[in-house]
């Protein structure tokens, strides 16, 4: 399965790229492949490209603040979390994505 992520908290720093790294860790173990953008006090770090979003089978957005450009997203599939619960409960959303 392809999937891509967009994380972003209120500041932009740390729970961000925790959600980020968790997402990405346990996509892959599961055998998935990701890709991942962050949002927040840096702007947009590792935008994803159009046919990234084209190709994924689910979008999660693990969000704590609105999604910037959020319109290359309108038909697909989206999940939407709070950035704590990518963090902590990261295989059951990986599942839920996959389900």
């Amino acid at each position: 399965m392809k999937i891509v992520a967009v994380t972003a908290c209120p500041t932009g720093i740390a729970h961000t790229y925790m959600a980020a790294e968790q997402i990405e860790t346990t996509a892959k173990r599961a055998g998935h492949e990701v890709h991942v953008e962050t949002q927040g006090s840096m702007g947009i770090e590792n935008e994803l490209s159009a046919q990234a979003i084209a190709d994924a089978d689910v979008v999660i957005f693990a969000v704590d603040i609105e999604v910037e450009k959020k319109e290359r997203f309108e038909g697909k599939r989206i999940i939407q979390v709070g950035v704590a619960e990518a963090i902590k409960k990261a295989d059951a959303l990986i599942a839920r994505a996959s389900g």
